[in-house]
């Protein structure tokens, strides 16, 4: 599955610059909706035929002195254990300062691949001032310029060969991959223990490497699916339990690996920051979602008045999408765990949806001739033909159209709600293109 390298170093060395720069041959792709600030910390790379996810960990730092050295601190332990290649960025402009030896002498202790770069060469002369960087003790320092992208590269067939051989997983594909996600305490350990129950028999752990997620074969009551565990469910380091990209950075490779996300939310705490952070991981990587209100034994009005407005609430917060299942359940006293389930098999189901070429047209054509994509600079738009492409991750569809440049978002989205409204897609995301006919 998907390597992670993670980008460490003091503030202003030119980390986001760098981020932007590896991420930027995939914006086209990778569909920018614009979620939380803190979306532009995470992206996907592809370099030679391998993708790869790289997490900035420097939007994360508050901004105080007192507390600084210590977020950064926390940051480069908490990317010794979840990445595989760590990118250390330093600036040759400022040579080495005290805040460079503090992070260095953390990562000298790991074992994972470190690559110093040494952001800002934009010149020969300062190819040679980049020497000072062996003082590190972390071997040659790789000169690059972000902003310009020269060595960037380079730098990128470097990070490809540090990545660890794969061990290949054992997993069979047609069996659906379900990962509980959330951030820290919303119960994701319990949940995991109350779909497992104490009959660890009907259980298989099939293990990939220790920083690869652990798949958990289930199989009773008709169920039969893996649960994704990141090891990082089974070891707490308490280091880094409140920061807010803790659940991110954790979440990553199980979201990844998976086909359906269980997405576990407080219910004594509604919908927090960190919880859109997952939300959009989600949503970018294309997976299925479930939402589970946990610890919904602890809400003292339970009626269905306060369970729809609950739900509102949290449609609202992820809108656009807003056609996935949402159960109140509590891990606690197993309360409605078999509907998570079922949810979550469903939605699996509703990822592999096939639409007749002749269904679709037949549907949605009339639909589309009532309501016309609105003209643009008196030019008409005509959609002759719509059709499912094969083989894809989720359902897409191809509407052929006249002039598909006019074709805006809000029009995207009224066919796309159309659709949910005829066949059963939900918890899945959908693609939609418009193209030339």
């Amino acid at each position: 599955m998907g390597n992670l390298v993670a980008i460490v170093g003091r503030p202003n060395v030119g980390k986001s610059t760098l981020f932007n720069r590896l991420t930027k041959t995939r914006q086209a792709i990778v569909n920018d909706e614009a979620g939380t600030t803190r979306d532009r910390q995470y992206g996907k790379v592809e370099w030679i035929g391998q993708e790869f996810s790289v997490v900035d960990t420097g939007g994360w730092v508050v901004n105080s002195d007192d507390i600084f050295e210590e977020e950064i601190r926390k940051q480069v332990i908490l990317a010794i254990e979840e990445a595989d290649v760590i990118l250390f960025v330093v600036d040759v402009m400022n040579g080495v300062t005290d805040l460079d030896l503090q992070v260095a002498s953390i990562l000298r202790r790991s074992k994972i691949p470190v690559i110093v770069v040494a952001n800002k060469a934009d010149n020969n002369d300062l190819y040679y001032t980049s020497a000072e960087f062996y003082s590190l003790g972390l071997g040659d320092p790789y000169c690059i310029s972000a902003v310009s992208g020269s060595g960037t590269g380079d730098l990128l067939d470097l990070v490809v060969s540090k990545f660890p051989k794969k061990v290949e997983e054992s997993v069979e594909e047609e069996i659906p991959r379900f990962a509980v996600v959330g951030r820290p305490n919303a119960g994701k350990s319990s949940i995991v223990n109350a779909f497992i129950g104490e009959e660890r028999n009907i259980v298989t752990e099939i293990a990939g490497t220790t920083r690869d997620s652990i798949y958990t074969r289930y199989e009773k009551f008709g169920f039969d699916f893996y649960l994704v565990d990141t090891a990082g469910i089974r070891k707490k380091n308490k280091v880094v339990e409140d920061l807010e990209f803790y659940s991110v950075m954790r979440s990553i490779r199980a979201i990844e690996n998976s086909d359906v996300c269980i997405l576990m939310l407080d219910a004594t705490r509604g919908v927090e920051g960190q919880d859109l952070n997952i939300f959009s991981l989600i949503n970018r990587n294309q997976k299925g979602l479930v939402v589970v209100v946990n610890k919904w034994d602890l809400v003292e009005e339970k009626s269905d008045k306060v369970m729809k407005e609950f739900a509102n609430a949290i449609r609202e917060r992820f809108a656009p999408f807003v056609d996935f299942p949402i159960i109140f359940a509590s891990a606690l006293t197993k309360q409605r765990i078999f509907k998570v389930l079922e949810a979550a098999k469903e939605v699996y189901q509703n990822r592999t949806t096939r639409i007749s070429t002749a269904r679709l047209n037949e549907e949605m054509l009339p639909l589309i001739e009532a309501y016309p994509p609105p003209s643009n600079k008196g030019k008409y738009i005509k959609i002759k033909y719509c059709t499912q492409l094969p083989n894809t991750r989720v359902p897409s569809f191809v509407f052929f159209a006249n002039l598909p440049q006019y074709v805006k978002e809000p029009y995207k989205r009224f066919l796309e709600n159309k659709m949910r409204e005829k066949w059963n897609l939900t918890g899945t995301p959908i693609n939609l293109y418009i193209r030339q006919k």
